[in-house]
C-alpha cells in the first residue's frame, strides 16, 4: 500500500528542468513535435512538479488505473488523464517509435524533451464516460476528450527552455518550490487553498475567510486557473488582479493571503477534478482546501456537493477538505450570510455570476455587501488595458490578448 498523506504527492517534488548547455547538446537533430497551448503549459507544471508523482506524460497502465479506480498503476490517487496526443499521420512522418526522444516544440520554439516509452490508442468514448460520467459532447471536458488524436505518446519529459511568463502574470508565476518556502518564511504552517476562475465577489471573500478560520489556517494561497477561455468568460488579468487587490486594499492582511496562478485548461469534472486540485493544491504546500458548491462543475452533470462527497471514499490525501455551503445577501441580516447559518433562505439575494456581471456592465459604484468597489476599479482598468474595452472573453481578446507564456528564441 502507499502513503497517499504524503506531501509532496508521492513524497518526492518532481523536478525535471534541464541546464540551457547541457540541453543545447542534447536535442541537436532530434525529430520535433508542435504542440498545443494545453500540452505545453502541462509540460512546465510536470517539469516543476505541480503535478507530482507525474514525471511525464500517462502510459496506458496509469489511464486505465486512473479512469477505471482514480490512482495511478503506483497506486497513488489520481484523477485526471494527464496525456500527450498524437495522429498516426505525424507519428508516422516523425518515424520515431519506442525508446527514441521527442523534442516537444511551442511557438516553433525548443520546450521539453519526451523520452518515448508507449504509444497507444485509447477508446475516447469509454475515456468521456469514465472520467465525466457522460459521453455528451455539450460537456466541455468530454469535447476536449473526443478532440483528441487517435493516438498517445507516453514517457518522461524534461523541461529544455524556460518560458517566459508575460505581465501581469509574472509577479503571480511561483513554482511549488517557490511556495513552499514562501509558506516557510510567512510562517504559515497552514495553509488553506482557494481555488478560482471568477473575479471574486464578497461571496468569495467571505468563503475564503471562513475556511481560513475552519481551518485555522495561517493563510489563504488564492490558486487561479489561468487556461482556455471561451467568449463570455472573466479575462485572466481582471481574475488574477481583482484577487491581489483584495489583499492590497487590506480586506486581507498582508502576511495572511497570497495570490499565484496556475497553468492548467479547466476540464469541468466535477468531484474528479476537485481531487486533481486537492492534490496539486498539496503539492503547492497546501494543507487545507477548500471547497464550495457545484466545485469545478458545469451544468447539471453533478450533484450540487459531488465534491464535498467524493473524499469520503478516499484515503487521508494529506490535505485537509474544507466542504463549505453556499454565502449570500441577506436583507434581514442585513450582510453577508452563510448558507448554513441563515434562517432566512426564502428571503436571499443570490451572489450569482448575472448579478455580478450586472454590476460590473453598469459602471456604477456597488453596494460592498456584493462587490468591492476596489475590485471593480481594478475590473474596470484590466478591461481597457488587456481585454479591448471589455472585462469579458470576446473574438478580439483570443486572438489579439498576450499570451500568458512566452517561448523564448533557443
Amino acid at each position: 500500500m502507499v502513503d497517499n498523506s504524503l506531501s509532496p504527492h508521492g513524497g518526492i517534488l518532481v523536478e525535471r528542468v534541464s541546464p540551457l548547455g547541457e540541453a543545447v547538446k542534447s536535442i541537436h537533430g532530434m525529430p520535433h513535435l508542435a504542440v498545443s497551448d494545453q500540452i505545453a503549459h502541462e509540460c512546465v507544471d510536470i517539469a516543476y512538479g505541480f503535478f507530482s508523482p507525474l514525471e511525464g506524460f500517462m502510459g496506458k497502465k496509469d489511464l486505465d488505473s486512473v479512469a477505471a479506480n482514480m490512482t495511478l498503476a503506483s497506486g497513488y490517487v489520481w484523477s485526471i488523464p494527464v496525456v500527450c496526443d498524437i495522429s498516426p499521420e505525424e507519428l508516422d512522418e516523425l518515424n520515431v517509435s519506442q525508446g527514441d526522444s521527442l523534442l516537444l516544440t511551442s511557438e516553433g520554439q525548443p520546450l521539453a524533451v519526451l523520452e518515448i516509452q508507449e504509444i497507444y490508442s485509447y477508446d475516447k468514448e469509454l475515456l468521456a464516460q469514465q472520467i465525466y460520467g457522460t459521453t455528451d459532447h455539450a460537456h466541455p471536458g468530454v469535447s476536449r476528450t473526443k478532440a483528441y488524436q487517435d493516438l498517445f505518446v507516453a514517457g518522461p519529459i524534461t523541461l529544455v527552455n524556460t518560458p517566459i511568463i508575460n505581465p501581469p502574470f509574472d509577479q503571480f508565476w511561483h513554482t511549488p518550490r517557490q511556495l513552499r518556502r514562501s509558506f516557510e518564511e510567512m510562517g504559515w504552517g497552514k495553509a488553506v487553498a482557494h481555488q478560482s476562475r471568477n473575479v471574486p465577489h464578497s461571496g468569495h471573500e467571505w468563503l475564503m475567510k471562513g475556511a481560513w478560520l475552519a481551518a485555522g489556517a495561517d493563510g489563504v494561497l488564492v490558486s487561479v486557473v489561468v487556461g482556455e477561455k471561451k467568449p463570455g468568460d472573466y479575462i485572466d488579468e481582471a481574475i488574477v488582479l481583482g484577487h491581489n487587490r483584495l489583499r492590497e486594499a487590506g480586506f486581507f492582511r498582508q502576511d495572511v493571503h497570497l495570490t499565484s496562478i496556475l497553468l492548467w485548461d479547466m476540464r469541468y469534472a466535477g468531484p474528479r477534478e476537485a481531487v486533481f486540485h486537492a492534490l496539486v493544491r498539496k503539492n503547492l504546500g497546501c494543507t487545507h482546501h477548500m471547497f464550495g458548491r457545484d466545485h469545478a462543475g458545469v451544468g447539471n452533470y453533478y450533484d450540487t456537493y459531488a465534491a464535498h462527497q467524493i473524499f469520503d471514499t478516499l484515503p487521508n490525501l494529506g490535505i485537509q477538505p474544507i466542504p463549505v455551503q453556499e454565502w449570500w445577501y441577506c436583507p434581514v441580516c442585513a450582510g453577508v450570510a452563510y448558507e448554513g447559518l441563515c434562517g432566512h433562505a426564502k428571503q436571499k439575494q443570490d451572489l450569482s455570476g448575472t448579478l455580478i456581471r450586472s454590476i460590473i456592465q453598469g459602471g456604477t459604484e456597488p453596494d460592498p455587501l456584493t462587490l468591492r468597489a476596489e475590485v471593480l476599479d481594478v475590473v474596470q482598468k484590466c478591461s481597457e488595458e488587456y481585454g479591448f474595452g471589455s472585462p469579458f472573453v470576446d473574438q478580439t481578446y483570443l486572438e489579439q490578448r498576450t499570451p500568458v507564456m512566452s517561448m523564448p528564441t533557443f
